[in-house]
């Protein structure tokens, strides 16, 4: 199997204690208008490049830093048979700036890459690194891109939801951005606790949204 349909979250699928099949999160977090991404697209075409091609290209180094991460994490022998060098040397970029932030803490591996259905909201999703950071029961969620944007607090907030409603103590959320090159930077975002609540009431309001249109076979 292609090495990007291996790592890739997009085909994972959800499933209730009864078997009902639920959305992800990442497809509920879809209904979202995405603003930053239309004017950034924009500013590409104005200059010349074509944001599909660069999206899909920039899609690849990301799955592939991730994939390193994850690797490293578990302690897997990563297989880059599938990637040109080009595409290993950007993404080596960026999974040696998540190594230089990993050297400065305290990180007990718990679990990575594990999916959770919630029975009580029914929807799903995968979370990508349950830890104890520093001490505390962390949810780290990796991201390639250029920013950090309330949609992924929005995301990562449903995760921590999944964690604790199937067990697991949640004491605070982390996003780790990884640039897919050296102008993309590295940053790290804490979600505190009161935000992540509301975060989740976004979730769940677009939950109902997902679900309304479901039943009226939206087109």
């Amino acid at each position: 199997m292609d090495k990007l349909k291996q790592v890739s979250k997009a085909h994972q699928r959800y499933y209730t204690s009864w078997g009902e099949l639920v959305p992800g999160s990442t497809t509920v977090t879809g209904l979202l208008n995405k603003p930053a991404l239309v004017k950034w697209a924009n500013q590409l075409g104005l200059q010349g490049i074509d944001s599909s091609k660069y999206v899909d290209k920039a899609a690849k180094v990301g799955t592939l830093i991730h994939y390193l991460v994850e690797c490293h994490i578990t302690g897997k022998k990563a297989d880059l048979s599938d990637y040109s060098k080009f595409e290993i040397e950007l993404a080596n970029v960026g999974f040696n700036k998540y190594l230089d932030w990993e050297k400065k803490h305290k990180v007990e591996s718990i679990f990575s890459e594990k999916g959770f259905a919630s029975d009580k909201y029914r929807y799903g999703g995968t979370c990508d690194f349950y830890c104890k950071l520093d001490g505390k029961y962390t949810l780290i969620d990796f991201k390639s891109c250029k920013g950090i944007y309330d949609e992924q607090f929005v995301q990562v907030s449903s995760y921590a939801n999944l964690l604790i409603e199937n067990g697991h103590k949640v004491e605070q959320i982390l996003i780790l951005r990884i640039g897919r090159d050296e102008t993309e930077g590295f940053e790290e975002k804490y979600i505190i606790q009161k935000q992540s609540k509301l975060y989740f009431d976004v979730f769940k309001n677009l939950l109902k949204i997902y679900y309304l249109k479901k039943k009226i076979g939206w087109r």
